[in-house]
């Protein structure tokens, strides 16, 4: 192999701006670009890469030598292009063996009838290379006719013009959807076949899609002395000829109400049925932080609220649902856990909500999340606890921790300080001391998932309450929960 790289680089069909990403960076990032020319000199495909190229690049201008299948070379016109490609392909290599990574620029897609296939039969076997995809001709085209391509199980046919007009007549048959390319000087056969087929009615010119050059007209009526090879012929979906069908009325009548955990930070927290449900959804209702999380739309309306609001909260996405709409209240984590969805349900239980759907949609948990990040110390039989005593009393919380820590459960501890709240945490450790080795691992999770995350393990007894916040959650091991040599805390799934 060769220490240079070699990129197939697709452009799409004509606006620099329908370029990807990918292939904008490489065509930038290269050592030396390539593309085809005629033997004036112009390139379609250097004109439309233009934008994203720099000073500097080495440019190989690949020149045909013919541009019509006539010629006098000994092998005829494929003679003629073998020996021009073979010609090019050496000229890449001498760069590429000199450890210069080389674009090849190609409009539409490299693999799309193009005319890079030709250099990569002959490098690829030799040197890296990735061929980078590019929108095609006929997607562009598609574009802009307005007209879906291809629908349901229609099949869709692409045909080169260059066919004998009785075998293209004979492909088009049919109702299917077809794209034939490659028209210029084959327009007149192309429109001979698609009028064999009973099919020029139906059938769109469209001329250099995308670019501010482009022409979209009846092909029936197009001049065949006006048509350029970088054209096509479209026979859309005969489905899209369907009138829609009517959009259905806003709902009215009963509504839905779905409780959704949002996981505990960002999107890619978020399970995929979460998001959809948060996509159909009409109104949002939730903590303003946790409504803040979920994308905008103009769609939708928003209801936040107070963090100790959640009856009142309850009650209005009820309320909102009874009247016909598709509600969500949103939770951080799982809304299971020490969140939204046992104070719906506990409202819904009243008999004026009882035709009012309500479903739950499960999350990630802040525990897991933490877990996760400190290695396995969920792996066995543990317990969850709110150090919270704004709904329950100090007496019940330290019952629960003593009890959890006479028979030896993992603890995830959730809400453990908060700005009123402030010497739990000392008193969870005292207690926990009185059954617990000072050497058991706590996992101090803050913020995970967020920009401020982080984590750290700390010894029972070492456990400092000045730095717990309510953004923080713990993870008191058990008596066989341990740091393993890489740190990672686990506890191991058989009991002694």
């Amino acid at each position: 192999m060769g220490t240079g790289r070699l990129f197939g680089v697709g452009l799409g069909p004509g606006d620099p701006e329908l370029m990807t990403v990918k292939a904008a960076r490489l065509v930038q990032s290269a050592d030396v670009v390539a593309y085809h020319s005629a033997r004036h000199g112009r390139s379609i495909a250097r004109a439309v890469a233009e934008p994203y190229l720099r000073a500097g690049q080495i440019e190989e201008a690949l020149v045909y030598p013919v541009t019509t299948e006539t010629t006098a070379h000994r092998d005829g016109y494929r003679g003629a292009l073998d020996e021009f490609y073979a010609e090019c392909a050496a000229r890449l290599a001498a760069h590429l063996d000199a450890g210069r990574d080389v674009v090849v620029l190609c409009e539409g897609d490299p693999f799309f009838y193009g005319s890079y296939m030709h250099i990569h039969k002959r490098l690829s076997p030799r040197y890296t290379t990735e061929v980078v995809p590019g929108v095609t001709s006929v997607s562009g085209a598609s574009a802009v006719l307005g007209r879906p391509l291809v629908e349901r199980d229609e099949v869709l046919t692409v045909l080169p013009g260059t066919l004998p007009p009785d075998e293209l007549a004979r492909r088009l048959e049919g109702e299917g959807p077809a794209a034939i390319l490659k028209l210029g000087r084959t327009f007149g056969a192309v429109r001979e076949a698609l009028a064999a087929a009973g099919r020029l009615d139906e059938a769109w010119y469209v001329e250099r899609a995308t670019t501010d050059r482009e022409r979209v007209a009846p092909l029936s009526d197009v001049d065949p002395a006006t048509v350029p090879y970088f054209s096509l012929a479209m026979l859309p979906s005969r489905v899209a000829a369907v009138p829609p069908p009517t959009v259905a009325p806003a709902r009215s009548g009963r509504g839905e109400l779905s409780v959704v955990g949002l996981g505990p930070a960002g999107r890619e927290w978020t399970t995929p049925e979460a998001q959809a449900v948060l996509a159909e959804a009409d109104d949002l209702v939730g903590y303003g932080p946790y409504l803040d999380r979920v994308p905008p739309n103009p769609r939708q309306t928003r209801h936040p609220s107070g963090n100790t609001e959640e009856g009142a909260r309850a009650a209005y996405a009820l309320d909102l649902a009874a009247a016909g709409s598709r509600v969500a209240v949103v939770s951080s984590g799982d809304p299971g856990v020490f969140a939204m969805a046992s104070a719906v349900l506990e409202v819904a239980a009243q008999p004026r909500y009882a035709e009012v759907p309500v479903r739950v949609v499960p999350g990630l948990t802040a525990a897991q999340a933490v877990a996760s990040r400190a290695g396995a110390p969920l792996g066995h039989d543990y317990c969850v606890l709110s150090l919270s005593d704004r709904l329950k009393s100090w007496d019940v919380i330290a019952d629960r921790l003593t009890a959890a820590a006479r028979t030896d459960l993992v603890i995830a501890i959730y809400n453990p300080a908060s700005r009123t709240r402030t010497w739990q945490v000392e008193k969870a450790r005292d207690l926990l001391l009185e059954h617990r080795a000072p050497d058991t691992p706590v996992v101090v999770g803050r913020d995970v998932g967020g920009p401020a995350e982080d984590v750290r393990v700390v010894r029972l007894a070492d456990l400092d309450p000045s730095g717990v916040d309510m953004r923080c959650m713990l993870i008191v091991g058990s008596s066989t929960t341990r740091r393993g040599s890489g740190g990672a805390v686990f506890t191991p799934r058989r009991y002694p």
